[in-house]
Order: C-alpha cells, then structure tokens, then sequence
C-alpha cells in the first residue's frame, strides 16, 4: 500500500528546508484542512493534498499514477 500522508522530515528532505521549516509548512497545511473541516494529524499531512498546494498537481485516477 503506498503511503497517504507525507512527514514533516519527509517535506525537510523533498523540499530541502530545515525541520522547524518543514514543520510550519506541515502545520500550516493541516490549518487550512481543519478549516475545510477535515480531521488532520500533527506532524502529518495528506501527500495528495500537499502536492496539490505545493506543486499545484491535481491528482487523477484517485490519486494513482
């Protein structure tokens, strides 16, 4: 099964940015889901959701490739 939700150290690393920066992108992320009324998980956010806000990759086939 492939992963649903990317790591705040998995965005350090895709992104290349420090932790704490990896963590605000992450937490700032989860905001804008919670205000949509999503549940979120700290420290995690969905990866199709963080591709599509960071990318701007809108995801077809259910989001696989």
């Amino acid at each position: 099964m492939k992963a649903q939700f990317i790591t705040a150290e998995e965005v350090q690393q895709v992104v290349g940015v420090s932790r704490s920066k990896a963590y605000q992108i992450v937490q700032s992320l989860n905001r804008e889901l919670k205000s949509k009324g999503y549940i979120t998980v700290s420290g995690k956010c969905p990866l199709r959701y963080f591709n599509e806000k960071f990318y701007g990759l809108q995801m077809e086939n259910g989001g696989e490739e």
